[in-house]
């Protein structure tokens, strides 16, 4: 089972008044990815969302989530849009919807950039969220496309922070260049999976700290 402890302040209490936070869930489908490891990244993030701890925390802030599978130039598609986390039934009812989601694309190029302008665009439509988070995974540099740095002005402008989960099974050290040249915003932050069969573990950690604004450790027993 999995089970949460907290390093810091558990920033939860009453009942949150409207959407606390609005999450853009970009996963990567580039063409290094195998269906092995797709496969991995969508159930992975779906038990993710249905644990107790980051299901509560969900319905606590009435969040809104989003998911995005992204390639190369012109290959981005948000492929579930704004769902409200309204009870422990819609998370459920979306963390299903992401299991069942097909692979759109293979073999393309890793376009970070335009995964990230494709989200920018899709949070002018939930402007009654109080913060605005693209939490966006990779196994690979930029390598097509604007690049992400190019984009901080205007995720700046948009009050956008942009996290991520970093998985460095090809590519070592990716998680400096994920810190330099991707993440930016208030409390950024990059998560590191060192090899796929890690993301489970790191995208529910990663998930937490998002929605607590603590730190979390993942038990697993």
């Amino acid at each position: 089972m999995r089970a949460f402890f907290l390093s810091g302040l558990l920033c939860l209490g009453a009942p949150a008044q409207g959407c606390e936070v609005a999450l853009m869930l970009a996963v990567d489908v580039s063409g290094s990815v195998s269906p092995n490891e797709y496969r991995i990244q969508m159930d992975g993030l779906a038990a993710a969302l249905v644990d107790r701890a980051i299901s509560g925390a969900l319905v606590e802030g009435q969040a809104k989530l989003a998911l995005m599978q992204w390639t190369g130039s012109g290959r981005q598609r948000v492929v579930i849009n704004w769902t409200d986390m309204t009870d422990h039934d819609a998370v459920v009812g979306f963390a299903e919807q992401v299991t069942l989601e097909p692979r759109l694309w293979r073999n393309f190029s890793t376009a970070i950039g335009e995964a990230i302008a494709l989200s920018i665009a899709y949070f002018a439509q939930v402007p009654e969220c109080e913060r605005h988070v693209i939490d966006i995974s990779g196994d690979g540099p930029n390598n097509e496309g604007r690049p992400p740095a190019a984009l901080w002005d205007a995720l700046a402008e948009a009050q956008i922070t942009v996290n991520a989960l970093v998985i460095e099974d090809s590519v070592q050290g990716l998680t400096n260049y994920f810190e330099a040249e991707v993440i930016t915003g208030d409390g950024a932050f990059a998560v590191t999976a060192n090899r796929f069969s890690d993301y489970p573990a790191q995208i529910a950690k990663k998930l937490y700290r998002e929605l607590t604004k603590a730190i979390a450790v993942l038990d697993l027993e």
